[in-house]
């Protein structure tokens, strides 16, 4: 595991999204990009989104345990950081999931989704700091959710993405330009389907949401 250095002053916040470049700010045209190595915490889970109670609490789980880490760091360091935003790794046997052909997904196509749920972690931290957030995750989002957090580390390489706007119903015409693309390129998919939610959904509006896409290749 990561550690983090000795305690220091305190600096100001630094906000690893806007360093990111292209790795938060898609364009409205799929374009290739290579994805280094990340730390995320992440949770598991399966079913629809729209109706599995372990989806929200898992939500729940992951910011609380971001923010009790974030915390934990910046009091034992001094560096202040902000929270990255959520993500999703997506996959399903069900051959709609896609959804290249359709403008909305079927009621009965979400059963079967599997997720994986995460946020990543921009800067080291130690084991004790992890276990005190988990802790505190539990207290305040529940011992269930936050007792399936576990730390993922993965690199996605070479990655095709597309931004989409607006309503996450309305995303299979972009899933479907990103794949329409990543066939003309001749490559080939090489990974879960990615979505990185730019737009908080409790506070933006569905048509003014915006989510990045992202598809890992070979």
């Amino acid at each position: 595991m990561s550690t983090t250095p000795k305690s220091g002053p305190a600096q100001g916040k630094t906000d690893h999204r806007k360093l990111g470049g292209a790795l938060y700010s898609a364009k409205a045209v799929p374009h290739t990009l290579d994805v280094p190595e990340f730390v995320f915490l992440a949770v598991d889970g399966s079913g629809d989104p729209g109706q599995s109670p372990k989806f929200g609490s898992a939500i729940a789980a992951l910011y609380a345990a971001s923010y009790a880490l974030k915390f934990a760091v910046r009091a034992d360091t001094g560096l202040d950081y902000a929270v990255m935003p959520l993500e999703g790794l997506w996959h399903s046997t069900d051959p709609a999931f896609d959804a290249a052909a359709l403008d909305t997904y079927g009621p009965g196509d979400r059963a079967d989704w599997e997720w994986t749920l995460l946020i990543r972690q921009p800067v080291p931290y130690t084991d004790a700091q992890l276990a005190a957030a988990l802790a505190k995750a539990a207290a305040k989002a529940g011992a269930e959710p936050a007792g399936r957090i576990r730390r993922e580390v993965f690199t996605e390489g070479p990655c095709v993405q597309v931004l989409h706007k607006g309503p996450y119903e309305t995303e299979p015409r972009t899933v479907k330009l990103l794949h329409d693309y990543v066939t003309a390129e001749g490559l080939k998919e090489a990974g879960r389907h990615h979505e990185i939610y730019l737009s908080d959904p409790t506070r933006t509006a569905p048509e003014r949401r915006r989510t990045i896409l992202r598809q890992p290749v070979s």
